[in-house]
C-alpha cells in the first residue's frame, strides 16, 4: 500500500521535471532566435519591405520568383545586361565593434555568371549621405561581401570601409587572395564571421575558405594601419647624383688593327661548283599543261603568260641556274668598336627620396567600424537568373550554421543529386566517354600534386587544362603526363648522366663588347642574306 501511494507523488515530480526541462529548452531556443538580428527569407513578396532605387541607370527589374526545381522563393535578377539596385532598412543599426557578427546569404547563378556581381553591401546610416530611393554605387557602405566575376576577376569580395582618424577620409580595404566563385549553377551560401579578436572568416557552403586579421598588412590591401613613414614628396634628386653602376672606360683606346668596315661575311674562294650542276637549266619553267583561257582578251587582259612550275630536271640535280660561290664568315670581322665598361667611381646607387613621418599614420587595437543600418544589393550583370535568398545577420556563427542546415542544405542536396543524374545520363548517351574523361582528369590532377613532381607541376597542369578544353585529346594528354611521370621517376631511381660539355668555337676578341657588337651586326647581315637567298616568286595564274 505504501508503494502505491508513492507512485502518484513520483509521477508528479517527473511531470515537474519534464516541464522544467521543456521550459529551459524554450528559453534557450528563444535566446537563439533573438541572436538573428535580421533575417529575410523572401517567402512573401518583397515590395512592401524592400525599396527599389529610382535612379534612371538602375533599370533592371527585380522579381519575386521560385528557385528552379524548388517551391522556395527568392529575389531574382530577371534581365541580362542591366544595373540593379534595391535596399532594405534595418529596424536598428548593427554595431560591428563589439562581439561576433555573422553576415550570411544565399545566391544561385541559375544561368551561370560570365560577367557580373552577386554581392551585398551593408550600408552605413543615412546620415552619411544617401537615401533609399537614391541608392547607387556611391552610397557609403561599411562592408561589401559576395561573388564577383568578369574577365580575369573571379573572387568572393570582402571589402570594408574605414575612416582614417587623422585625414578624415574613408579608405576601402580589400581582402587579399579571396576565394573563387563556384562555377556551377547550384545554390551556394556565403558566410562572413567577424570576431571580437579582429579575426574574419569567410565560409562557402559552411566550409572555411579564408581566415584573415583586420590589422594585418598581409591580409588586406591597403593595410588598415598606414606605414609610419612615407617618401618625402618634396624631396628631389640632386643634379650631380650618378645612378650609373658601370661606365665606358674613358682611358680605353681602339686598337690600331681594328677594322670597323670589315664585312661580317665574305665570298668563299675555296668553294667549288658541285658536279652535275645544270647551269643552263632555269629553276622554274612555264607549265606545259597550262592553256590560255578561251575568254582571255590580250587587249584588255594583257599578254597571257603561262604560270611557272618547278623545273623537274632540277629535282635530281644538285642545282640549276647560274652557280655562285657561297659566302662564309669573315675571320677579320670585328664590328663596331666600343670602350669596355668599368665600375663607376662616382656611383651613388639608385636615388630614393628621404622618409618623413606619415601624417595619416595612426594606431588602434580594433577597427572602428561604422554601424550597419541597411542591406543593399547594387550590381551590374550581363547574366539574368541570379537569385538571392535567406539573408541573415546574427550574433553567433552557430545560428548561421543552423540556418544553413535548414534553409540551404536541403536545396543544395536536391540540386546536387539532379546534377549528378544529368551528368551520368550524359555520360551514358555519349557511350561513357564523358564520365571516363572526368575520372581521367581527376586522376591526372592528383598525379600533379605528388611531391616529387613539384618541379614539373606547372607544366603538367598546363597540359591537363589544355586537354579539358579539347576532350578529344584525352588519350594523348594521359600519355604525356605518364611520360613526364616515368621520366622523373627513373631519374630519381637511376640518376642521370651529365651531358658532355661542348665548348663552342669562338674567335678570340679583345673585349666583351665585341661579341655583342658582332651579334648585332650578324643579325642585320643575316636578314639581308635571307632576303637575297629567297627563291624567285612564281607568277600566279590569272583568274578569269
Amino acid at each position: 500500500m505504501v508503494e502505491r501511494k508513492n507512485i502518484p507523488m513520483a509521477m508528479g515530480l517527473l511531470a515537474v521535471l519534464v516541464f522544467f526541462i521543456a521550459s529551459s529548452s524554450f528559453v534557450l531556443a528563444s535566446d537563439e532566435a533573438d541572436d538573428a538580428i535580421f533575417y529575410e527569407s523572401f517567402d512573401e513578396d518583397f515590395d512592401s519591405r524592400w525599396i527599389v532605387s529610382e535612379k534612371e541607370e538602375y533599370n533592371g527589374v527585380w522579381k519575386h520568383s521560385k528557385s528552379e526545381g524548388h517551391d522556395d522563393f527568392g529575389l531574382l535578377v530577371s534581365e541580362p545586361a542591366r544595373k540593379y539596385a534595391i535596399v532594405k532598412e534595418l529596424d536598428a543599426p548593427v554595431n560591428l565593434k563589439e562581439g561576433t557578427v555573422v553576415l550570411q546569404f544565399e545566391t544561385r547563378l541559375q544561368n551561370g555568371l560570365e560577367c557580373g556581381g552577386a554581392y551585398i553591401k551593408y550600408l552605413q546610416p543615412q546620415e552619411s549621405g544617401w537615401k533609399p530611393k537614391g541608392f547607387d554605387n556611391e552610397s557609403p557602405y561599411s562592408i561589401m561581401f559576395g561573388p564577383d566575376k568578369c574577365g580575369a576577376t573571379n573572387k568572393v569580395h570582402f571589402i570594408f570601409r574605414h575612416k582614417n582618424p587623422n585625414s578624415g577620409k574613408y579608405v576601402e580595404h580589400h581582402l587579399k587572395f579571396p576565394p573563387s566563385v563556384p562555377s556551377d549553377k547550384l545554390s551556394h551560401v556565403y558566410t562572413a564571421i567577424l570576431k571580437d579578436d579582429n579575426e574574419v572568416r569567410i565560409l562557402i557552403d559552411g566550409e572555411e575558405k579564408k581566415k584573415a586579421n583586420f590589422l594585418s598588412s598581409e591580409d588586406f590591401e591597403p593595410a588598415l594601419i598606414p606605414s609610419k613613414t612615407i617618401p618625402d614628396p618634396d624631396d628631389k634628386k640632386p643634379e650631380d647624383w650618378d645612378e650609373r653602376a658601370k661606365i665606358p672606360d674613358p682611358e680605353a683606346v681602339k686598337p690600331e688593327d681594328w677594322d670597323e668596315d670589315a664585312p661580317l661575311e665574305i665570298i668563299d674562294e675555296e668553294a667549288e661548283k658541285p658536279e652535275g650542276w645544270l647551269d643552263d637549266e632555269p629553276e622554274e619553267i612555264d607549265d606545259p599543261e597550262a592553256t590560255k583561257p578561251e575568254d582571255w582578251d590580250d587587249e584588255e587582259d594583257g599578254l597571257w603568260e603561262a604560270p611557272k612550275i618547278e623545273n623537274p630536271k632540277c629535282e635530281s640535280a644538285p642545282g640549276c641556274g647560274e652557280w655562285k660561290r657561297p659566302t662564309k664568315r669573315n675571320p677579320a670581322y670585328k664590328g663596331k668598336w666600343s670602350a669596355p665598361y668599368i665600375d663607376n667611381p662616382a656611383y651613388k646607387g639608385i636615388w630614393k627620396p628621404q622618409e618623413i613621418p606619415n601624417p595619416e599614420y595612426f594606431e588602434l587595437e580594433k577597427p572602428n567600424f561604422e554601424p550597419i543600418a541597411a542591406i543593399g544589393i547594387e550590381i551590374w550583370t550581363m547574366q539574368d537568373g541570379i537569385l538571392f535568398d535567406n539573408v541573415l545577420i546574427a550574433k553567433d556563427d552557430k545560428i548561421a550554421e543552423s540556418y544553413r542546415e535548414t534553409t540551404w542544405k536541403p536545396k543544395f542536396n536536391i540540386e546536387k543529386e539532379k546534377q549528378k543524374a544529368e551528368e551520368e545520363a550524359a555520360a551514358e548517351s555519349e557511350g561513357g566517354i564523358a564520365g571516363y574523361q572526368k575520372k581521367a582528369f581527376d586522376l591526372l590532377y592528383k598525379i600533379a600534386d605528388i611531391p616529387f613532381l613539384s618541379s614539373q607541376k606547372d607544366k603538367i597542369i598546363e597540359i591537363i587544362e589544355k586537354g579539358e578544353k579539347q576532350p578529344n585529346l584525352t588519350i594523348g594528354i594521359i600519355a604525356s603526363v605518364v611520360i613526364v611521370f616515368l621520366t622523373i621517376l627513373f631519374r630519381l631511381i637511376f640518376g642521370g648522366k651529365k651531358p658532355a660539355k661542348v665548348e663552342p668555337k669562338v674567335e678570340k676578341k679583345t673585349t666583351t663588347e665585341t661579341s655583342s657588337s658582332q651579334a648585332a651586326g650578324e643579325t642585320e647581315d643575316n636578314k639581308e642574306k635571307e632576303e637575297t637567298a629567297n627563291p624567285p616568286r612564281r607568277r600566279p595564274k590569272r583568274d578569269n
